[in-house]
C-alpha cells in the first residue's frame, strides 16, 4: 500500500500548489513512483491546471482521468456517495505507486464553513495525514499588487491555525504538519512560532492521544508567484491576441498604468512588469508606449491592454507589424474602468506553462521547509533503485553542496537563458553568461525570467580582451601566433569563456546548444589541455534508466580510438562513474564474448582490455564481451561464468564512435532513458559540450555536472 500525504487548507488562496509541488518534488525524490490525486475538481468540463501541473511533473506517469475523484455537484448532491467514489477511485491510483500526494478542494465553489471538515473526513477514510496550509494573506481588502493583499499577522494566524486544527482532530483526521503560506517577508520566523504554539495548544487541548507532535514552516510571499500572467489577464477581459510573442504571455504583471492621459504624463508612470491599459483610439499613446519598451532607457512593460473594440487604423497596423515588437497586445471590447477593475481582480497560476513560477515555487519550498524533516516524519524508506529524477536531484544537491562559477558563452539563445534562470533559482551554481549586457538583459525580460544574480559579459570588453590575448599569445607562440591575431580570436565566445576557466576566473564551460562540438572543445584542447597520464578527451553520457544509471563511453569525440585509446576511455569513463556515484564494473564491448571471436576489430578490444587491466588493475573489466553478455545477469552467467563484471556492466566502452553513438540514441529512444551529456573527460578544467537540440532540462543538467567536475579540482583521469 502506498504511503500518501493530504494537502488541504482552511479556506481559498492560500498557495495550496506551491506545497503540493513543493511536497511531490520532495517525494519523488526519494521514491520512485509518485502519484498524484485531486480529491474534488471543480468541474469535468474544463481541465483542473493544477492537477495539470502537478501530472507535469517528471516523476509522475498518470492518465488525468485517472486522478480525478469527484466533483462539487456531486458533493452537493450526495456527499456520502461522492465520498465512497474518492475513495474508490483513490485506491486505484494508490495501487500504482508508492507515494501518492493528495489535493483537497479549492473552496472556489460553495465556500462553505463545512468544507474544511469534509477535507478532513475524506483523509480519514482514505488513511492519510493531513499537511494543513493556512493562507498568509487577508482574504479581503484592497491588493496591494497585483495578485496580492495585506499580510495577516502572527496573531491572526495562530487564531486561523487553532481554528482549523481542531476541526481537523474532530473529524478525526491525522495532522502530519502544517504551513503558513505566502506570509509577511518580514514577519517569517513570527508566524511560524506563533502557529507552532497554536497547533501544539490546540492538540494538548484535544482529547485525541494518537496525534503527534505537528512540524510547522512558514513560507514567505513572492510578487512573482502571485502576481497574474498576461495569458491571464487576457482570460479576464475576454481578450485576443493582437500582435507579440506568444511566449511571452507567461510574463508575470506587477501592476497596472491605465494610459488615458497624453503620452508626456504617460511615459514616467511606466514600471518594470506594468500591463498598461490603452484605449484603442488612442494610437499614438500605443506606439510611444512601445517605442519607449524598446529604448532601453525606459522600463520593461510586461504587456499592453488596448480596449473599448476599436480596430485599430490600417497605416497604424502596418506600423506596428513594421515595428516588430515582442511585447504581447491584447484588444478587449471592455471599457477602460471594468478593464481596470478585472485584471486587479485577475490571481496569478501555478501553472506548468511557466518555467519561472515553476522554479519560484520548488525555490520557496526547499529554502523554507525542512525536506529532511518532512520525509523523516513522512517515513520514506531509502529506495533501492535509482529513478533519472531522483539522479538529477542527486546532481543538483551535489552542485548546491560546493557551489561554482560557470560560464554560459550563448548568452543569445533563449534555451540557455531559460536554463540561468532554474539554475540561479535553485541555487545550482554561480553564472556568467556570455553577451551584450543590454541585450541578454532586455531578452530575459521579455522572456519574464530572472537572471540578475548572473553576471552578464560583453566577449568585446576591452579589459579582458587585452589580458585574454596577451595569454592566448603566450600559450600559441609554438604555432607563430600574433597579439593581433589572438586579439581578434578571443572574442569569439567560446575561446572568451575557455580563456575565463583557464584564468581562475570561472570553474567550468558550457556551450555547444548553438555551435558545433568541434567549436566547443576546439578551444579546450589549446587552452585547457589533457590531464597529465591521458592522452585523448574523450566522453561519456550517463544514461538514467528506469531504476539504474549506466555510463556510456566514447559517444561523442573519437571516431575509430586505437587499443590505447580505447584503454584511455575506459579508465576515465570508470573515474567519471565514480565521480556521480556509479560503482564502476566496466564493459570492453564488441561482436564477441570472451575468447570466441577473432578479427581486427575483436583483436583491437581485447588489447585495450589488457592496457585497462594494466594501467588500473583495481578497475573491475571484462573484455571484449557482448551488449547482452554485460547487461543481462542470466546471459552473463551463460557466456562468462564467475565474472564480476558479466550481467553487472555499470560501465559500457563502445569500441567506435559509431556503435557508441548509435547505441546511446536507441536506449533513449526506445527504453525512454534520460540521457545526461555528452559528459568530456581527460580535460585539465571541465569544459562540456551541449547537443544544439538541447533542452533547457538538458542545459540545467549539464551545468550541475559541470559544477561537480569544478568541485573535484579537475576532470577524472
Amino acid at each position: 500500500m502506498a504511503q500518501s500525504i493530504y494537502i488541504t487548507s482552511a479556506e481559498g488562496h492560500s498557495g495550496k500548489s506551491t506545497v503540493a509541488l513543493g511536497v511531490l518534488e520532495t517525494l519523488g525524490h526519494a521514491t520512485p513512483r509518485v502519484g498524484v490525486f485531486r480529491a474534488i475538481a471543480r468541474s469535468t468540463k474544463e481541465r483542473d491546471y493544477v492537477l495539470e501541473m502537478l501530472l507535469a511533473h517528471d516523476g509522475v506517469d498518470l492518465a488525468y482521468d485517472d486522478c480525478i475523484g469527484t466533483t462539487y455537484d456531486d458533493v452537493r448532491r450526495d456527499p456520502d456517495a461522492a465520498l465512497s467514489t474518492i475513495v474508490e477511485r483513490y485506491k486505484a491510483v494508490e495501487a500504482k505507486c508508492d507515494a501518492v500526494v493528495i489535493v483537497g478542494s479549492d473552496y472556489t465553489d460553495v465556500g462553505s464553513p463545512a468544507e474544511l471538515a469534509y477535507n478532513a473526513r475524506i483523509a480519514a477514510n482514505l488513511g492519510a495525514p493531513v499537511l494543513l496550509v493556512l493562507g498568509g494573506r487577508a482574504a479581503q481588502g484592497q491588493p496591494e499588487q497585483l495578485g496580492s493583499t495585506v499580510p495577516r499577522t502572527p496573531d491572526e494566524m495562530g487564531q486561523i491555525a487553532a481554528l482549523a486544527v481542531t476541526e481537523l482532530l474532530h473529524e478525526r483526521a491525522e495532522v502530519f504538519a502544517v504551513v503558513a503560506n505566502r506570509a509577511g517577508e518580514d514577519l517569517v520566523t513570527e508566524t511560524a512560532e506563533a502557529v507552532r504554539a497554536s497547533v501544539a495548544a490546540s492538540i494538548a487541548s484535544h482529547p485525541r492521544a494518537d496525534q503527534a507532535a505537528v512540524p510547522v514552516w512558514a513560507i514567505p510571499e513572492d510578487r512573482f508567484l502571485v502576481a497574474p500572467s498576461i495569458r491571464g489577464i487576457m482570460r479576464s477581459v475576454d481578450g485576443e491576441l493582437l500582435a507579440g510573442d506568444p511566449d511571452l504571455l507567461t510574463r508575470p504583471a506587477l501592476g497596472v498604468v491605465v494610459a488615458a492621459m497624453s503620452i508626456v504624463n504617460v511615459l514616467p508612470r511606466l514600471f518594470e512588469g506594468a500591463v498598461v491599459v490603452i484605449p484603442a483610439d488612442r494610437a499614438e499613446v500605443l506606439l510611444a508606449t512601445l517605442l519607449a519598451n524598446a529604448s532601453g532607457t525606459f522600463p520593461s512593460i510586461a504587456g499592453i491592454v488596448l480596449n473599448g473594440g476599436f480596430d485599430l487604423a490600417e497605416p497604424v497596423r502596418r506600423l506596428l507589424d513594421g515595428l516588430g515588437s515582442k511585447v504581447p497586445i491584447i484588444t478587449s471590447d471592455l471599457g477602460t474602468y471594468e478593464a481596470a477593475v478585472r485584471i486587479m481582480s485577475t490571481r496569478g497560476r501555478l501553472a506548468a506553462d511557466s518555467q519561472r513560477r515553476y522554479d519560484t515555487a520548488l525555490s520557496l519550498f526547499e529554502n523554507h521547509v525542512d525536506t529532511t524533516e518532512l520525509l523523516r516524519a513522512f517515513g520514506v524508506a531509502r529506495a533501492t533503485v535509482v529513478t533519472p529524477l531522483m539522479f538529477e536531484f542527486q546532481l543538483i544537491e551535489r552542485a548546491r553542496a560546493g557551489r561554482k562559477r560557470i560560464v554560459l558563452p550563448e548568452g543569445d539563445d533563449d534555451r540557455v537563458l531559460r536554463a540561468a534562470a532554474t539554475v540561479l533559482k535553485r541555487g545550482i551554481a554561480d553564472l556568467v553568461i556570455l553577451g551584450e549586457p543590454f541585450e541578454v538583459r532586455a531578452r530575459a525580460l521579455e522572456l519574464g525570467i530572472d537572471i540578475q544574480a548572473a553576471e552578464v559579459l560583453s566577449p568585446f570588453d576591452a579589459v579582458h580582451v587585452h589580458k585574454f590575448a596577451d595569454e592566448y599569445t603566450r600559450l600559441r607562440a609554438h604555432k607563430g601566433m600574433t597579439f593581433e591575431r589572438a586579439a581578434d580570436t578571443v572574442t569569439d565566445v567560446s575561446y572568451f569563456g575557455t580563456m575565463m576557466v583557464h584564468a581562475g576566473l570561472a570553474d567550468g564551460m558550457v556551450s555547444g546548444a548553438a555551435h558545433t562540438t568541434a567549436h566547443t572543445i576546439r578551444p579546450a584542447f589549446e587552452i585547457i589541455k589533457t590531464k597529465p597520464g591521458v592522452s585523448v578527451v574523450s566522453s561519456v553520457f550517463l544514461m538514467a534508466l528506469a531504476d539504474r544509471v549506466l555510463v556510456y563511453g566514447d559517444c561523442a569525440v573519437i571516431p575509430d580510438p586505437t587499443s590505447e585509446q580505447l584503454a584511455d576511455i575506459a579508465v576515465s569513463s570508470a573515474a567519471t562513474a565514480a565521480q556521480f556515484g556509479i560503482e564502476p564494473k566496466v564493459a570492453m564491448l564488441s561482436y564477441s564474448t570472451g575468447e570466441s571471436g577473432t578479427g581486427a576489430d575483436v583483436d583491437k578490444v581485447r588489447a585495450a582490455t589488457a592496457l585497462v587491466r594494466e594501467r588500473a588493475p583495481e578497475l573491475l573489466v571484462e573484455g571484449p564481451i557482448q551488449y547482452d553478455a554485460a547487461a543481462d545477469a542470466a546471459v552473463g552467467a551463460a557466456k562468462l561464468p564467475g565474472s564480476e563484471v558479466a550481467g553487472r556492466a555499470t560501465v559500457f566502452v563502445f569500441p567506435d564512435l559509431n556503435t557508441g553513438n548509435n547505441t546511446y540514441k536507441a536506449v533513449q529512444r526506445s527504453a525512454g532513458a534520460l540521457a545526461i551529456g555528452p559528459v568530456l573527460q581527460g580535460l585539465n578544467k571541465p569544459i562540456n559540450d551541449l547537443s544544439r537540440g538541447a533542452l533547457v532540462r538538458d542545459i540545467v543538467n549539464t551545468i550541475a555536472i559541470t559544477a561537480i567536475q569544478a568541485q573535484h579540482g579537475s576532470e577524472p583521469a
